[in-house]
């Protein structure tokens, strides 16, 4: 290091002088490129503040012909998995030099309302997570060249990529493992209706007990919430007929019907098993120990970021669907075959 800076602004190219590389390497380094190496990172950044070397985002984003920004649909929720979930998609953004521009409908709006103010923006991509769109919507984005991921979710027949956790395969895993514990009286807790991830939940956990012969399972109606898994677990416990296991669509919902079995004086695993579906950080406290399918999140993650980059780079791909396995849990709520 050590060549004389221009008095003046300082650009990207005194950097480079001051550290002995090329004008691209500083550009690569500022735009997260994992290409540079981690010894040539540390020099530009640390050249950057001994300068006072700041990029200018928006002029390298308008030579690019990209905003390099993405723009994130999410919906309201209070399932502590969608915060979870954010933050990995943003690093993961970060991580292949992008920024997130996250979106969100306010409380007399419908989706399709927000997609207009989104064009407005010229996001170079769209991630879609948890989210109802209309199909004519969606074609809007792909007819400009925007593409569209869908990001734990997926619509059949629709020409949009999506990742997304293998949802019915985890619903058959909890059946079986239920089934093999000796119980007989299931019950499913369902999350919202008109999600993919709800609705493959349960056709794998229900088609699995239709094809091992037992009993169709007590249904009750809830959201993503914890006072909605509680409540509805209070349903299921106040029949003349209880069930023995309770499998939630998600791990939100099963910490509420945890709780309810607790105030009722229900034991758990003995006399009630509970499972979920996430895994999300809660899961794993003490307190709660939830027998659980693990979404493989930072698969999830990587994946959504390849195919991003990929269509950024050949919009003439065609799209596709990633469904990924997920990991059964098993922790202290739910009874283990043999026990």
């Amino acid at each position: 290091m050590g060549a004389p800076v221009n008095p003046g602004r300082v650009t990207s190219v005194d950097v480079a002088r001051h550290v002995g590389v090329s004008q691209s390497t500083v550009s690569r380094t500022f735009s997260n490129d994992s290409t540079v190496a981690p010894e040539t990172r540390r020099k530009v950044l640390q050249a950057a503040i001994e300068l006072g070397y700041t990029p200018n985002a928006i002029a390298r984003s308008l030579s690019m012909q990209q905003t390099l920004i993405v723009g994130i649909m999410v919906a309201h929720s209070s399932s502590p998995f969608q915060p979870y979930a954010m933050e990995k998609l943003i690093q993961g953004l970060q991580r292949i030099g992008r920024q997130a521009l996250v979106f969100t409908p306010g409380p007399d709006q419908e989706f399709d309302d927000v997609l207009p103010i989104v064009l407005q923006y010229q996001v170079d991509a769209l991630i879609v997570t948890a989210a109802t769109l209309s199909s004519e919507r969606l074609s809007d984005f792909e007819r400009k060249g925007t593409p569209v991921i869908l990001f734990n979710r997926y619509t059949p027949g629709e020409a949009t990529s999506a990742v997304c956790c293998d949802n019915i395969e985890g619903g058959r895993m909890v059946a079986n493992l239920l089934l093999d514990a000796g119980h007989k009286r299931l019950a499913y807790i369902a999350g919202n209706q008109d999600s993919s991830t709800n609705r493959d939940r349960m056709k794998g956990f229900t088609d699995r007990l239709w094809e091992r012969g037992a009993i169709k399972p007590l249904v009750e109606q809830a959201g993503y919430t914890y006072e909605e898994g509680y409540a509805a677990a209070r349903r299921l416990l106040a029949r003349d007929d209880p069930p023995d296991a309770i499998f939630c669509a998600g791990d939100i919902i099963a910490l509420g019907a945890l709780d309810q079995a607790r105030d009722a004086g229900v034991k758990v695993p003995q006399e009630l098993s509970v499972i979920g579906f996430d895994d999300i950080p809660m899961a794993s406290w003490s307190a709660y120990s939830l027998t659980t399918v693990r979404e493989p999140i930072d698969e999830m993650i990587d994946l959504t970021m390849q195919l991003l980059v990929e269509r950024l780079e050949n919009p003439d791909t065609e799209p596709v669907i990633k469904l990924l396995p997920g990991t059964l849990v098993r922790r202290r709520t739910a009874r283990l075959p043999g026990s």
